[in-house]
């Protein structure tokens, strides 16, 4: 599965608002609740702040990729922002973040939910991807660059 396949134009925002990290976790369970995809918008907020509760997934490198399971979505749902500023998210760097990639999929699917966490984290380890990404204005145009580096980096 790759992570181009999953990430539609319309859950990509390239000027996520939020000034906190709460604030920005909540607008991105917004923007995916508008998928078909999504039954039960609380119980997914519930699995993500469950997740988050654990330790923060603020990775580093001005990125975070909120996630978590729940039979809340009927398939595998992700979103992905560009926030305005840079957030303080606790992350594992103690750096701001900027980048975040969220991701939701179901129970009972865990083998391919950490190969997308994986590949999600290899193209966001990339510094010249993540400084693109800043650079585009577009929805459509975020979304093709995670196509061409996907198609450059990762073997499918």
């Amino acid at each position: 599965m790759k992570i181009s396949d999953i990430l539609e134009e319309k859950l990509i925002v390239p000027n996520l608002p939020g000034s906190t990290k709460e604030e920005i976790i909540d607008s991105m369970i917004e923007l995916i609740s508008q998928s078909p995809k999504v039954i039960e918008k609380e119980k997914v907020r519930k699995a993500i702040y469950d997740r988050e509760r654990i330790m923060s997934t603020g990775v580093g490198n001005g990125f975070a990729v909120p996630h978590g399971k729940t039979d809340a979505v009927s398939d595998v749902v992700a979103a992905f922002g560009v926030t305005a500023n840079p957030i303080d998210y606790q992350s594992l760097d103690d750096k701001p973040v900027r980048l975040v990639f969220l991701l939701v999929g179901k129970e009972s699917m865990v083998g391919p939910h950490i190969k997308l966490l994986s590949r999600i984290s290899r193209l966001m380890n990339k510094e010249d991807f993540r400084n693109r990404l800043f650079e585009l204005k577009t929805s459509h145009d975020i979304l093709e660059a995670f196509r061409l580096e996907e198609a450059n980096y990762i073997e499918m």
